[in-house]
């Protein structure tokens, strides 16, 4: 097993550390969410990710207590759902979250979505930059937001997003976006990144590469997550599987694999159009 200090840590653009693998937790049940992050972080990561949508921000918190990890060496990321959108509802909405996190300082807080239709995404971003001038958290960033949201961000407040978190995979590989946000320093972040309902782990062209590293292809797409430099925080139910997405250091792919890989992209998303996405 990988020790701790194989992960790539990146740095975000306002000078935060961020372990470029994470322990995601969108769609583990309530009851089950404390024990597995538990297992996770004693397998070895440290970047966790959840968010007020997922419901289990507590049993994430209660998690972190019950480690034994100093608070310094855990990255925590946590998010503002659709329906606080707006200085106020952000401001209350963050320390419903610390609380439940049971947190003085966050590291990372997140825009979920960008909801275009209700026009205040603008007026919420000052509300996490408010945040960040006060201390309480160390980054802010934004979820699901396109090109448009960005540029709009740039023009009507001062704080550059550190990372966009955005539907990421070898079947939507968002080569523009991520070009986009190389060019203004926002870190990709890869939410879902084994894409889902399990198809693409079935894929000829993944499991030949598999094969031939000696992996799984579950590896090997996380391992072609990594070189291609996005932060990525894949989630299992499954200590197994929470173990075998963390051993992804002793190997490399190469540039054939990489090109063969990103070949698989159909620019079809599984999850929602940011542009039309307005559950609140």
């Amino acid at each position: 097993m990988p020790q701790v200090t194989d992960v790539p840590v990146i740095t975000l653009n306002n000078g935060v550390a961020i372990p470029q693998l994470g322990f995601g937790t969108w769609q583990i049940p309530e009851e089950d969410t404390q024990g597995i992050v538990e297992h996770a972080i004693a397998t070895g990561y440290r970047h966790i990710d959840t968010a007020a949508a997922y419901q289990n921000e507590a049993q994430v918190g209660a998690a972190l207590q019950a480690s034994g990890v100093p608070r310094d060496e855990l990255f925590v990321t946590t998010k503002l759902w659709n329906a606080n959108h707006g200085r106020d509802k952000t401001l209350k909405a963050f320390d419903v979250s610390m609380e439940k996190l049971g947190l003085d300082v966050l590291d990372l807080y997140l825009i979920h979505w960008p909801l275009p239709d209700q026009d205040d995404y603008v007026e919420t971003w000052k509300a996490l930059e408010e945040l960040l001038e006060s201390g309480r958290t160390r980054a802010i960033g934004v979820s699901n937001f396109q090109r448009p949201h960005l540029e709009r961000l740039f023009a009507e407040s001062d704080v550059v997003p550190a990372v966009n978190q955005i539907e990421l995979h070898p079947l939507l590989t968002q080569v523009d976006l991520k070009a986009f946000h190389a060019e203004k320093d926002i870190h990709t972040e890869a939410w879902s990144p084994l894409a889902q309902g399990g198809d693409l782990l079935k894929d000829d062209t993944i499991a030949g590469i598999a094969e031939r590293v000696g992996k799984s292809p579950a590896q090997t797409i996380l391992r072609w997550q990594l070189q291609e430099g996005n932060i990525i925080f894949p989630k299992s139910v499954t200590a197994s599987r929470v173990e075998e997405n963390f051993d992804v250091f002793d190997f490399e792919l190469t540039p054939e694999d990489l090109a063969q890989i990103t070949g698989l992209n159909q620019d079809e998303r599984q999850g929602p159009d940011p542009d039309t996405f307005h559950v609140t």
